[in-house]
């Protein structure tokens, strides 16, 4: 059956948050029937919506809400088909598969429809499902973001790069990047044998238990003299483990927020701290092509065999029984790479 038309429709499904808070309220997670969005204009696309990811963020927000949220669709990473274009839009046209993490000041992805800036979407992938592609996009924008905009790594860079929380969903595309386009060492941390398999499959080059009395000291034995840079999802009270194991002049890039951290700490090995918040660009309308132009090339690395997408559970369809599934599984804080919401199983 052919989809329907943007003129067809005048509401369509989604998945709402009413009021926020634990899982278990009714309204934490609702199906909802919205008004469908109007034809986009400018440099927005509209796009029919096949996959969707469940991020920390997703969670974070639902959760963080202690009251009426006005059925707020939360999502930030979709895969799926443009229905329509908008005026300035130059790089789409209707029928392309697509595949982006919008942003945090629109509304999300759990709805049938998606209005989004073109200029922070990407080709998705011709080698992946939509589901697969969905696990991808706000994963790899924040560890290409982190590895080449923060820590300025190339082709030619060497060295040790110790990521924490190894098999987490950026912790597995930022540790397949490295790999591909960089000729670092990668230490990954991982206390289970599910996460130890995972992270070795992924190319890491070792292993490091972070649940271990001698964390640090395997660190340094697989980087005497400590790693040249620093990957943390989790921060904090972790400043000490830090300044032990990163060598002078080192670099740490960080992507949570925990606000009480220690910074003169470093000083004394003139260790830089960088912070990585991939929603910055569209947050502040900065250099918005630069996502487009980062999750093409994720594209075509994975379309050559380069990379291959941090899928690992799949829920169908796309309601609210499903999503309130994927946000406990991420909520265990054990969920190894990325768990995914799709329209169709």
């Amino acid at each position: 059956m052919a989809p329907a038309t943007t003129s067809e429709l005048t509401t369509i499904p989604a998945v709402v948050s009413r009021s926020g808070g634990p899982l278990k309220g009714e309204d934490s997670l609702a199906d909802a029937i919205m008004p469908a969005p109007g034809a986009p204009t400018g440099h927005d696309i509209l796009v029919d919506v096949k996959a969707v990811s469940v991020n920390p963020v997703d969670v974070k927000i639902r959760a963080g809400a202690g009251g009426p949220t006005d059925d707020r669709v939360l999502g930030w990473d979709a895969s799926g088909i443009v229905l329509a274009v908008g005026d300035a839009v130059t790089g789409y046209q209707v029928g392309d598969e697509v595949y982006y993490a919008g942003a945090l000041g629109r509304p999300g992805t759990y709805a049938k429809w998606h209005l989004v800036d073109e200029r922070i979407v990407g080709r998705k992938p011709a080698t992946l499902t939509h589901a697969e592609a969905a696990a991808l996009p706000l994963t790899t924008i924040t560890a290409w973001e982190a590895l080449f905009d923060k820590l300025k790594l190339d082709a030619s860079s060497t060295g040790t790069l110790l990521v924490l929380g190894a098999a987490g969903g950026v912790g597995s595309i930022m540790i397949q990047l490295a790999k591909a386009l960089t000729g670092v060492k990668v230490i990954a941390t991982a206390s289970r044998d599910e996460s130890r398999a995972w992270v070795s499959e992924l190319g890491a080059d070792a292993m490091v238990d972070h649940s271990a009395a001698d964390f640090e000291e395997q660190v340094l034995r697989e980087a005497p003299g400590g790693v040249d840079y620093v990957f943390s999802p989790q921060s904090k009270g972790r400043m000490p483990f830090f300044v032990a194991v990163t060598r002078p002049f080192g670099q740490i890039v960080a992507i949570d927020d925990e606000k009480d951290l220690d910074f003169m700490a470093l000083k004394g090995k003139s260790i830089s701290w960088h912070w990585e918040f991939m929603f910055a660009r569209p947050m502040h309308g900065w250099d918005l092509e630069a996502q487009r132009e980062l999750l093409d090339k994720a594209s075509e690395l994975i379309d050559a065999g380069a990379l291959r997408t941090t899928l690992t559970k799949t829920y169908s369809p796309i309601d609210a029984d499903q999503l309130r599934k994927a946000h406990a599984d991420v909520e265990t804080g054990h969920a190894v790479g990325k768990i995914v919401v799709a329209a169709e199983s």
